[in-house]
């Protein structure tokens, strides 16, 4: 009489291979979603540093609160309300969304209003996604050039 199936062993192989394999794969997969964190708020930091400068130029409006911030950025407008970014006067504080750390403050500085500045500043955060964002975004000064331009 011949029995067809598998042997236990047989199963048992199969079964360890598998764990071998979830074993290398889920550190991977949560690898992978740290970097598209790191990603999104890199890219939402960049956004909205443009969209403060082209609200500037456009409106010459230099004192930022929360209203304007939310006038000149619909990024910030979205991430203020998911609690991603807190606003004080002028600044704008980006965190990690899963820790709160904050990884990057990006501030209007209207001391001089014939050379409105945005300066970006890294974090105290310490996450890995505060510091992946910290290693694209660079620290410094950007001029918003022709903010008191009339026509």
């Amino acid at each position: 009489m011949k029995r067809s199936g598998f042997t236990m062993i047989e199963l048992i192989f199969v079964i360890v291979i598998l764990g071998i394999l979830a074993a290398v794969a889920i550190p991977k997969l949560a690898a992978t979603r740290d970097d598209a964190k790191v990603s999104k708020l890199s890219t939402n930091i960049a956004t909205a540093k443009s969209e403060i400068g082209s609200y500037i130029v456009s409106t010459g409006k230099v004192a930022f609160n929360e209203t304007e911030f939310k006038n000149a950025s619909n990024v910030l407008t979205e991430m203020i309300a998911t609690g991603e970014v807190t606003v004080a006067t002028n600044t704008a504080s980006f965190k990690d969304k899963s820790g709160g750390d904050v990884c990057v403050t990006m501030q209007v500085d209207d001391s001089n209003t014939s050379n409105v500045q945005i300066v970006i500043a890294h974090g105290a955060g310490t996450s890995a996604i505060c510091v992946g964002a910290q290693s694209i975004v660079e620290e410094g000064n950007s001029s918003i050039a022709g903010n008191r331009v009339t026509y």
